[in-house]
């Protein structure tokens, strides 16, 4: 991968221009401030000078006065003192008529400063460059006979230093910071990317379908977080993937059982001395395992549409207590053939929001449960009310009941309680829990020695009347 493509060589770049920028914005605010203020100081300074320095010159226009002024007043000013005299205003012409530094007069000819004043009539201030240097100046015009003008000169090459001074400085320490802004950053962004691709190791890893390593990022930022979530999905995948396996063996032993025994009856059947009465005995059991088969089949058809979410129930109004006397009805024959006394015993109207074909197969599995896991003679009643929680279908037998351990867990996938009645696939219970919520309802448990107790609760359709609470008066009409 391209190093400059990784997220810490981004975030390194990123901090670095946020400090060069920042550096830059200092830069351009700060130096262009401090060379004008310095500027505007000696401009100031000079401002004010120039009417003290006006008031102390000669009266005289003699020479030698002038020339023994001007030393000590230029001293006194810190700044070069210049007069000029005016030899025609149209167009405007200066001469250098007395000059505190004689040597040179020529670099202060056609001042503009000192013009400006002469045309305001007023005191004149400004900066002009001469000889590849700057000078800040002030110009007014002298209250004497004649027109005079004094003009004050300072160079701003010491400003302008401390400006220089101050830019190289900045400048340096501008380096200075973005050296450093790089080295932590590097060091930060390397962290932060070493944190990130422990976290896609750990995808990756995940995405192989290797669920054991959990996955570790320290740290209590939105990394970290994100590394939570991770984690909960690999141990939620690991779990599907548990119980995935875990169907599949299932499922496999539940087909291979009944699929090895009509194999086995197929070659016994195949022997032709085999009796008339053996081989119905044999037809008989074969028939048993085909059926074993076909509802097994239909569970898992069942299932695999529940985990798809293709599994389409109606909410309309089902009267729950014909449901319980149809299911009555259609177990009678194997209640009596099994020896089970079986009854329905519907408390009054029960109207619910439910799939009546799906409500059937709840039942179904509900009473084929009863009868199946209690002794003979055990008497199972098929009850059907609307009560304060909603409109119940219950199945309940007076047999030796559910252990807790066991009832914790019946209506998981595949469970079968031990003992000398676990017969079925253990698909059943699972089954009938998906269905009830499907149609917003939920089954409930009740168990104990004496009576075990399965409750479909859906809810009550529009105009259903419940039966009043427990220590509740009935309505009266």
């Amino acid at each position: 991968m391209n190093p400059l493509r990784s997220v810490g060589a981004r975030l390194t770049l990123a901090l670095a221009l946020l400090v060069a920028g920042a550096l830059g914005v200092v830069y351009a605010i700060v130096v262009p401030s401090l060379e004008h203020n310095l500027i505007g100081a000696k401009v100031t300074q000079l401002r004010k000078a120039a009417p003290a320095v006006s008031h102390q010159l000669p009266a005289t226009t003699a020479a030698p006065a002038w020339l023994d002024a001007l030393g000590p007043l230029s001293l006194s000013a810190n700044a070069r003192i210049v007069v000029y005299s005016v030899l025609t205003t149209n167009p405007l012409s200066l001469s250098v008529f007395q000059d505190s530094n004689p040597v040179s007069s020529s670099d202060v000819q056609n001042d503009p400063v000192a013009e400006k004043a002469f045309l305001t009539g007023k005191l004149a201030t400004g900066t002009v460059n001469r000889n590849e240097a700057r000078y800040a100046e002030a110009a007014l015009p002298l209250p004497r006979p004649g027109n005079y003008i004094l003009l004050l000169s300072a160079p701003l090459h010491d400003s302008l230093g401390n400006v220089n001074l101050v830019q190289r400085r900045v400048l340096a320490a501008g380096v200075l910071a973005l050296l450093a802004a790089l080295l932590l950053g590097y060091g930060a962004a390397t962290v932060f990317a070493r944190r990130i691709r422990r976290l896609e190791r750990a995808a990756e890893r995940i995405a192989d379908g290797d669920f054991g390593e959990p996955v570790d990022v320290s740290g209590s930022d939105e990394l970290a977080e994100l590394a939570v979530a991770f984690e909960r999905m690999r141990v939620q995948l690991a779990q599907l993937d548990s119980a995935r396996r875990a169907f599949i063996a299932n499922a496999s032993h539940e087909l291979r059982t009944p699929i090895f025994s009509l194999a086995g009856f197929l070659e016994l059947l195949a022997d032709e001395e085999l009796d008339e009465p053996t081989r119905r005995e044999f037809l008989e059991t074969m028939r048993g395992q085909v059926d074993r088969l076909s509802k097994l089949t239909v569970d898992l058809l069942d299932l695999s549409r529940l985990d798809a979410g293709r599994l389409h129930v109606e909410r309309e109004p089902v009267d729950m207590a014909r449901i319980a006397q149809d299911l009555a009805g259609e177990f009678a024959a194997v209640a009596q053939t099994s020896g089970h006394p079986l009854e329905a015993a519907p408390e009054g109207e029960a109207l619910a929001l439910a799939d009546q074909q799906r409500a059937l197969q709840i039942g179904r599995i509900l009473i084929d449960n009863a009868l199946v896991h209690t002794p003979v003679g055990t008497r199972v009643v098929v009850r059907a009310a609307t009560g304060p929680d909603g409109v119940v279908l219950s199945v309940e037998d007076a047999g030796p009941g559910i252990p807790q351990e066991a009832a914790d867990r019946v209506f998981e996938r595949f469970y079968r309680a031990e003992g000398p009645r676990a017969t079925g696939s253990g698909l059943g219970l699972a089954i009938a829990r998906e269905l009830a919520a499907l149609m917003g309802g939920r089954i409930e448990l009740e168990a104990r020695p004496g009576l075990t107790a399965f409750r479909l609760v859906l809810e009550p359709a529009p105009g259903a009347t419940p039966f009043p609470r427990e220590n509740e008066p009935a309505a009266v009409a």
